[in-house]
């Protein structure tokens, strides 16, 4: 696998058009595995890519581990190898950007039991850059800005062989965001993300 991962049959370029329009988000590991699924809204688009929404008590499930959401969010697809999250109150985290190979979209209106006939997909790379609202961490003071999950990252660049110049990439644009994020430069300057959630509670 590349960096930017080939399009699959059935992968289109095109987006939804019409808001709430529902999206599933479809993460993988590296190797093909299954990762994190959750079923969005489309909201709309501006100048930094397509933003996805999800309400509150929206399950979050991979292999091993399921949850409810305790608070609505929203998500940032663009075309570019990560995946922000903005989270509204009152999660503690407000930013949660995985970094990941550039999102692929797919249309299928055929699909069966009812799954969401747009799905986006992307290979989940490990590192996270998180911003933690008012630098709590379930409850304790901790860092408000870091990058997570090295240990993760350093051990699947062995186990799955990740190209040196994979690496080199999530290395470097983990380390762009995180100092994005902490300078506020939209659209880590909260205002954005507040447009969205918005939109997503108007629906």
């Amino acid at each position: 696998m590349s960096a930017q991962q080939p399009a699959d049959q059935g992968f289109s370029v095109s987006l939804p058009t019409v808001p709430g329009t529902p999206v599933r988000m479809r993460f993988r590991k590296w190797d093909g595995t299954p990762h994190w699924v959750l079923d969005c809204a489309y909201l709309g688009s501006d100048e930094h890519g397509a933003w996805l929404g999800y309400p509150t008590r929206t399950l979050h499930a991979r292999p091993g581990l399921r949850y409810r959401s305790k608070s609505p969010g929203v998500v940032l697809v663009g075309d570019f190898g990560w995946i922000p999250s903005f989270n509204g109150h009152p999660h503690d985290t407000a930013i949660y950007i995985d970094l990941a190979t550039v999102p692929e979209w797919r249309y299928d209106g055929g699909r069966a039991g009812g799954a969401p006939a747009w799905e986006v997909t992307s290979v989940d790379m490990d590192l996270d850059v998180v911003a933690m609202r008012d630098g709590h961490v379930d409850g304790k003071r901790g860092e408000q800005y870091s990058i997570d999950d090295e240990d993760e990252f350093a051990e699947h660049t062995v186990k799955y062989g990740y190209p040196a110049d994979v690496v080199a990439r999530v290395r470097a644009d983990a380390d762009a965001l995180l100092a994005a994020v902490r300078a506020g430069e939209p659209p880590y300057d909260g205002t954005t993300a507040k447009r969205w959630l918005a939109v997503l509670d108007a629906l």
